[in-house]
């Protein structure tokens, strides 16, 4: 016979407490994930090359015909290439700044997209209608 010990209740003492869970929120998109969204978008064209195909510069960048339309600079920011007309009108707008390639010179043509991710896969559509057709 084993002794009682006052207070302790033997239904309780063999039962273990399941481990408290906590909900870890998920984390935000990195800039990387939000580009592929934008490389998944184009998985079927196969005239556009992704990201991953040469090597150095544009390296990481979504091309057709050799040609650059969409990438992440090398600071996370999101570029694509669209006539001069239409980078004024979205620099208008709010939604993006002009491209520093980092030499001082801003670009006419090439857009950071500032407004979020989800003008990502409709800007970079537009942009290969553009490269294209050059």
């Amino acid at each position: 016979m084993s002794a009682r010990i006052p207070g302790l209740d033997k239904s309780r003492a063999t039962k273990r407490k399941s481990p408290v869970r906590t909900r870890v929120p998920h984390a935000p998109p990195t800039p990387d994930d939000k580009f592929a969204l934008v490389v998944d978008a184009f998985a079927d064209d196969r005239q556009v090359s992704p990201p991953g195909t040469g090597k150095g510069f544009g390296s990481g960048a979504l091309k057709v015909n050799g040609k650059i339309f969409a990438m992440m600079s090398s600071k996370g920011h999101f570029v694509v290439k669209l006539s001069a007309e239409r980078v004024n009108a979205l620099v208008a707008a709010g939604s993006g700044i002009p491209f520093n390639p980092g030499h001082g010179r801003l670009t006419k043509e090439w857009l950071v997209v500032t407004a979020g991710h989800k003008l990502w896969v409709p800007l970079a559509k537009e942009a290969r209608e553009l490269v294209v057709g050059r």
